[in-house]
């Protein structure tokens, strides 16, 4: 059977009145909710001696199925429209896109438009008048000046690149880094003003900030799995205008909990060389000289 003809004999049998039919059906979901609380405390106090448990927690689960199809119809939504849109929700946030279905951003500019397939980068610590430096190299050459925490206490933000750097080994994307490595679009106007400008490099910075400050809320994300779905929301909604918008929450799941991982080691180490690959989507750190692998 079909949403839509679940629906529509569904509502064939509404019995809930004119008058506030839908505080109602809100009771009625309210109240077989309960009932499967219900089921399930007597299962687990009865064990197998309660009998006939599957077939009560069928029927059980039909009438929160019919009481949600009630409120939906009340509201003029479409069931099957509520379905599809929840499996494109967790299909996102749980499942990686398939290889199909990835997007590589730049691979129809030219290669010098193209962000690096594969680069190392070594972080180089040091402290300048009591305040603790990095200094990036990619590939043996220097990205820009020296960072700090730019913090009234230490935090390891100064190491914050490695962000950029792993967006664009996992999601192929990174305003930042392409404009750091002077590798704009600009043979597409458009492109270059839109995907690769002031305004994306400022969002690319902010969810350096965002996901950060999320952070250093939950130990640097150490032994952390899963991160919390209002984050990743909001990651998602900051960039879905760009092209990176295309990425699902799961990737930007991944993106963030490997950008800590590598993070933590170099605060450990006090630096290090970092292996960034965008053709196998990985990220590789170490403590001594990492081969370099020159970008094509």
């Amino acid at each position: 059977m079909r949403f839509e003809d679940y629906q529509k004999r569904a509502m064939d049998t509404n019995r809930l009145g004119s008058h506030n039919p839908l505080t109602v059906a809100l009771y009625g979901l309210a109240g077989e909710t309960g009932s499967i609380h219900t089921l399930y405390k007597k299962r687990l106090r009865d064990g197998d001696r309660f009998t006939g448990f599957q077939d009560r927690v069928k029927e059980e689960l039909g009438d929160i199925l019919w009481y949600l199809t009630a409120i939906a119809s009340l509201e003029g939504l479409s069931l099957h429209e509520i379905a599809v849109q929840n499996i494109e929700k967790t299909t996102s946030r749980w499942l990686p896109t398939g290889e199909d279905d990835w997007v590589d951003f730049d691979e129809h500019f030219p290669p010098n438009e193209q962000l690096p397939r594969k680069f190392t980068a070594q972080f180089v610590a040091s402290v300048e008048d009591d305040i603790s430096k990095v200094e990036v190299l990619i590939n043996g050459e220097r990205l820009g000046a020296k960072l700090n925490d730019n913090s009234y206490v230490p935090d390891g933000y100064r190491f914050h690149d490695i962000f950029h750097m792993t967006c664009v080994a996992l999601l192929g994307w990174s305003p930042v880094v392409r404009a750091l490595l002077k590798r704009k679009r600009k043979s597409d106007k458009e492109t270059d003003e839109v995907e690769d400008g002031g305004r994306a490099i400022v969002i690319d910075e902010a969810l350096v900030a965002l996901v950060f400050a999320y952070a250093t809320r939950h130990t640097y994300l150490d032994e952390i799995k899963v991160l919390d779905w209002q984050l990743l929301d909001l990651c998602h909604e900051l960039t879905s205008s760009f092209e990176v918008g295309k990425r699902s929450l799961y990737e930007w799941e991944q993106t963030i909990l490997k950008t800590f991982e590598i993070w933590r080691k170099v605060q450990t180490h006090g630096g290090g060389w970092v292996r960034f690959d965008r053709d196998t989507r990985s990220v590789e750190f170490s403590v001594t000289e990492l081969q370099i692998t020159p970008d094509r």
